[in-house]
């Protein structure tokens, strides 16, 4: 009885590595647990630099056509959080944006991409900039993998339309989460 629940014990273990390792996953070289002053946003009282991280996903489900990424804050005190980042139109070949692609001005995301405007009222990447005294907030940064070639939205569509067709063309989705506190200055 020992000896066989101790090999039940290693074949799950094993089991579980291995579907493990063909999962969606989001993965960043930029980021760790605490995103730094070169995510930061650049206005609003924040200093940072404003670079979007990079990001790299794999193990897309079949039937993908297209990604999205997005980057929320749910702990702004707004009553409904704070859209950072929303990039769709991603090309189903493409598995990676490079470090500052949110910074519209280098071209740097994906030709045929779309970055719509976030709640700072801009198009392109917005970092952290929590209120001042406001603790640490969590950014959540998800990619989709969505059953459509384009949403057919624009640039300037707010982020709870784009939310809207996400929702209804997501295959399987992956994220990590930094989290980011304001430095007093």
């Amino acid at each position: 009885m020992k000896k066989t629940t101790i090999i039940l014990g290693i074949i799950l273990m094993i089991s579980s590595v291995m579907f493990a390792q063909h999962t969606f996953t989001l993965t960043s070289n930029d980021l760790g647990g605490e995103a730094t002053i070169n995510e930061e946003f650049n206005g609003f009282g924040c200093t940072g630099k404003n670079q979007s991280p990079q990001l790299s996903w794999k193990n897309a489900p079949e039937g993908t056509k297209s990604f999205a990424i997005t980057m929320y804050d749910p702990d702004a005190p707004t009553g409904s959080g704070w859209w950072h980042w929303i990039v769709f139109d991603i090309p189903s070949n493409k598995n990676e944006l490079v470090s500052n692609a949110g910074n519209l001005k280098l071209n740097l995301a994906p030709e045929g991409s779309i970055q719509s405007i976030t709640d700072y009222g801009t198009n392109g990447y917005g970092g952290p900039c929590p209120p001042e005294g406001h603790g640490l907030h969590q950014y959540i940064i998800t990619v989709y993998a969505l059953k459509t070639n384009n949403l057919g939205l624009s640039k300037s569509t707010n982020p709870a339309v784009v939310g809207y067709y996400l929702w209804n063309n997501t295959i399987a989705k992956a994220s990590i989460v930094t989290y980011y506190k304001r430095s007093k200055v």
